[in-house]
């Protein structure tokens, strides 16, 4: 049998074969071009749109643009807190392949600290490759210019210029209006929810959030809208170009205006040097706050690009506490200040103020010897006040029997309370009752949980657990001016243009305008100085016809008897001596304005606080228009400070009587 043959002997055969191959490579060929040719018009016509945007993204990128944050104006629209221009050195992590390479190099320029480089580490670790960070900010003009000529020549290091917090009345308005730093993971979880432009200007290397005062408080309004930078961007990100038709600008933060008054404010701090204290002045009709001021204060510009550890370890350990507010934060017993709230409620109860009890400056009553700091002789209400004798007002406040019937005038007054002014911090102090004592007690030590009357005598005269701010009893001090209306403080003016929290109508309190007239004499009996021991002879003014009335207290903070911490008046060591108040309101005839002054540890009222408050009065009645026309006439040379007659001066402050050592539950 022969052999099957592998070649074509027909060539009808051949033809045909390649026939049929060419049919099969041209339809593969021809639906390939099909299927291209519809998938480039899916391509072209239908997703045209989208690869266009993709193409427009891939080719430009929007760089978020922080806000300028709104300035901070005084009253009378002096600037206190704006923004000054400043000189900053970044680098872009994402166009940087290696950073410490990129951080020696600028090192040369820019010599960096062990702390420097430490912390510029640190801040790459915790931002987003897409955020710069700053490596150096706040530069002089000399080392700018050496870093901008080469920054060119280092990859991701860009050298530009910013805007930087700055405060211009120093420690001044520290407390008030506060200050901006770098924010922290605290103030991100504060945060959370924020919309994403929000999230993305948290984040920039530029922003600063408020951490105290005015600029917490107020932070959203001052903090204003990112906007964004539309730039091109080549391969590795480079910017290349910049279209301001893309870009939108930012939307600056609402200026806010104080119903502070800076010159009251530097006078209020000037007159306290070192000293350790506050004042606060009100005028008494629309509550503004015209003076608030915490001594001493600290520079807040230390904070807006990060305070050193050795410099903020120097302001925490000073024992005059920079760092705290003493106006809102802080609580201080009384003192004398009180008696008004005393005077007022036993009033208001049916004591007669021509009620006369005896002061031989000791006092025998419940198993014990109470004290105070002169034998007055016999007085009545009106003189116990102006003389501010302690042995009166024990047996005053032993006469309402006891706590609540004062503390529920005290609180009408705003004592014990916290006012909306917009700062954080504020602490409410305490006004003691029988229904705290039981409450505070119930956990603590049950068998002391009543009040017991060897405790009322102390609480009278604003001792015991009584603690109080200095805003507190500014607020007091306006009712009582005011003859009686509920005015709350307001600190802050406008935001943006638009009136903030005004209220021209303040509520009448529902006491007695006559009482209210009787506590309003006897301080101006005070100041005036006409009876026999009185004790705010210091604050006399000097201003003609212009008087000023009020109250002054020495709070003790510790004990007095032997083996004690505490110590009388100013001596001894300066944490040990007492408190100094003065409360007071002017012209005594018509009152405008309202303030109180504590000096921490500064001995007795009438002789440390008093004369502070005088300076500071003096100046707001001087600004005053209005009064500025009843002083008209007067010989300039009647408005230099004269020494105290000595038939007047207080030689002793009869404000404050050492509480029993033993159990107070005589």
């Amino acid at each position: 049998m022969a052999e099957p043959s592998i070649v074509f002997t027909d060539v009808n055969e051949r033809q045909g074969m390649f026939n049929r191959r060419i049919f099969v490579m041209g339809g593969v060929v021809a639906f390939g071009m099909f299927a291209l040719t519809g998938r480039l018009a899916h391509l072209q016509i239908v997703q045209g749109g989208k690869y266009k945007k993709l193409a427009a993204a891939n080719q430009f990128n929007f760089r978020l643009v922080p806000p300028p944050r709104g300035d901070i104006y005084d009253r009378n629209g002096k600037l206190i807190a704006g923004n000054r221009p400043s000189f900053r050195v970044m680098i872009e992590t994402n166009e940087v392949k290696n950073i410490d390479d990129t951080l020696d190099q600028v090192s040369y320029v820019l010599p960096q600290t062990l702390t420097s480089r430490r912390r510029i580490l640190r801040d790459i670790n915790q931002n987003q490759r897409s955020v710069p960070t700053i490596i150096a900010s706040d530069l002089s003009w000399e080392d700018f210019s050496k870093v901008s000529l080469y920054a060119n020549d280092i990859p991701g290091v860009v050298a530009d210029m910013d805007e930087m917090r700055a405060y211009y009345y120093g420690g001044a308005f520290s407390h008030v209006v506060g200050y901006v730093s770098k924010i922290n993971q605290k103030d991100l979880d504060n945060e959370k929810g924020a919309s994403e432009s929000d999230f993305n200007l948290l984040h920039h290397p530029s922003f600063r959030i408020g951490k105290s005062g005015i600029e917490r408080g107020f932070d959203k309004d001052l903090r204003g809208v990112a906007g964004g930078k539309k730039v091109e961007v080549d391969a590795r990100g480079k910017v290349v170009a910049q279209d301001d038709d893309g870009s939108i600008e930012p939307t600056p933060g609402k200026d806010i205006v104080m119903t502070i008054d800076a010159d009251l404010q530097q006078r209020a701090v000037e007159v306290f040097g070192q000293e350790s204290g506050s004042v606060v002045m009100m005028d008494i009709e629309n509550g503004d706050v015209l003076c608030m001021t915490s001594s001493p204060g600290f520079d807040p510009n230390l904070f807006v690009s990060g305070i050193s550890s050795d410099t903020y370890k120097l302001l925490a350990d000073y024992d005059h506490i920079p760092l705290l507010d003493k106006a809102l934060s802080a609580t201080f017993p009384p003192g004398s200040t009180f008696k008004t709230m005393t005077a007022l409620a036993a009033l208001e109860n049916g004591y007669d103020p021509n009620t006369v009890h005896v002061c031989n400056r000791h006092w025998a009553w419940g198993g014990r010897v109470w004290g105070c700091d002169d034998a007055h002789g016999p007085l009545n209400l009106h003189q116990a006040i102006v003389t501010s004798c302690d042995i009166y007002f024990y047996q005053c406040a032993l006469a309402m029997g006891g706590p609540d019937k004062i503390a529920a005038v005290a609180s009408k007054f705003g004592l014990g309370q916290t006012f909306d002014i917009g700062i954080a911090g504020q602490r409410p102090g305490l006004v003691p009752t029988t229904e705290w004592k039981k409450e505070y007690y119930a956990k603590r030590n049950p068998a002391n949980t009543k009040w017991f009357p060897g405790e009322t005598p102390s609480f009278g005269i604003g001792q015991g657990a009584t603690n109080l701010n200095p805003l507190q009893l500014c607020v007091m001090v306006s009712r009582l001016a005011n003859g009686g209306k509920a005015v709350e403080p307001r600190l802050v003016k406008s935001i943006g243009g638009k009136p903030y929290k005004e209220d021209l109508n303040p509520p009448p309190l529902p006491f007695k305008s006559e009482n209210i007239a009787f506590v309003r004499a006897a301080m101006a009996d005070v100041v005036a100085a006409k009876i026999r021991g009185a004790t705010g002879a210091g604050a006399q003014l000097n201003l003609g016809p212009i008087m000023m009335a009020g109250k002054t207290g020495t709070a003790q903070p510790h004990t007095y008897d032997v083996g004690s911490r505490g110590a009388h008046g100013a001596v001894g060591d300066w944490e040990k001596r007492d408190h100094a108040w003065f409360v007071a309101f002017a012209p005594a005839d018509a009152p405008r304005y309202a303030m109180s002054v504590l000096v921490q540890h500064g001995g007795f009222g009438g002789s440390s606080a008093a004369p502070k408050a005088r300076e500071v009065m003096r100046m707001a009645l001087l600004k005053d228009p209005e009064i500025q026309k009843r002083i008209v006439g007067i010989n300039p040379a009647d408005l230099v400070d004269k020494p105290i007659p000595e038939d007047t001066a207080p030689q002793s402050d009869p404000d404050v009587v050492p509480p029993p050592t033993d159990d107070i539950s005589a």
